[in-house]
């Protein structure tokens, strides 16, 4: 294992023949508050030297919704060709099971995943599944405020739909908790979990449906650049896939990165486990 150093833009990864690139949007495009210019730029860019930019996101509401949050914070749609959020994907699951009754978990600000389905949503007691969109009041809670409510459903064997495997988001210069902080916490007093999102393959296996139709043609994996900020969610799910990773450092993980210009081989395997092929500090082209 070499040293791991960092790169000072996109550009010196995408110009050896990079055709897609799936990029995170939490803490690579936006910060929950506002967008990055330079990485929405960095991104608008590569799309105009000809590929394709699919925003992967384990946001737990549809595409749509997503696609209204970015231009709120300034994000403009010519940066990317696609958004694929984890949303999506609870929704289908939600309507292939339709008539059977759903305990949501989550803010009232996630209700759009329940568009147009027939979801009938119920108290814990009466559900037949959990879907967990995240915490009723992020701004203040932990996912061990929900121990004595995972018990609750544990000793019902109920299913927990996981709609966003996140731990923890930036949102400004805090970290805030999501839905899977408590999917985890079910999981360890032994409920069953099914997550939707990175790093699990579904994502990626739409995303790349999505730029193949972008392009007009299939591409190798071996051409695919994926850009994030977590080691958990992002680095893990691209390794899983078979892609490089670019890592970038401002975001959930910046006090570990904090002064280091390189990474020796040690720390490397500590941190990463998996290296990813280059870590940027903020995105840019």
């Amino acid at each position: 294992m070499t040293t791991l150093r960092f790169v000072e833009s996109l550009r010196e990864l995408v110009s050896g023949g990079v055709e897609v690139v799936l990029s995170d949007i939490w803490g690579v495009v936006h910060n929950g508050i506002e967008a990055f210019p330079d990485a929405c730029e960095a991104l608008h860019r590569f799309r105009r030297q000809g590929g394709a930019v699919i925003l992967i996101t384990n946001a737990p509401r549809p595409a749509d919704s997503v696609q209204r949050q970015l231009r709120k914070l300034g994000v403009a749609d010519e940066a990317y060709d696609a958004i694929v959020s984890s949303g999506d994907l609870t929704r289908l699951y939600v309507a292939d099971h339709p008539g059977r009754k759903v305990f949501w978990l989550g803010p009232e600000r996630d209700g759009s995943i329940y568009r147009g389905l027939e979801a009938v949503l119920s108290p814990l007691e009466d559900a037949s599944y959990i879907v967990c969109t995240g915490l009723f009041d992020d701004e203040t809670e932990t996912a061990e405020d929900y121990r004595e409510m995972m018990l609750k459903a544990r000793e019902r064997k109920l299913k927990l739909i996981c709609a966003n495997p996140d731990i923890v988001v930036e949102r400004g210069d805090r970290l805030v908790y999501c839905a899977g902080a408590i999917a985890e916490l079910y999981r360890e007093l032994g409920g069953e979990v099914i997550f939707y999102g990175k790093p699990h393959r579904p994502i990626y296996e739409r995303a790349m449906e999505l730029a193949a139709t972008r392009l007009g043609h299939a591409v190798a994996l071996s051409r695919v650049l994926a850009i994030g900020d977590s080691v958990r969610t992002d680095l893990a799910g691209a390794h899983g896939f078979g892609i490089d990773c670019l890592f970038v450092t401002r975001g959930i993980h910046a006090e570990e990165f904090a002064g280091v210009d390189q990474l020796d081989p040690a720390s490397v395997k500590e941190l990463f486990g998996h290296p990813p092929r280059a870590l940027i500090r903020e995105l840019k082209w």
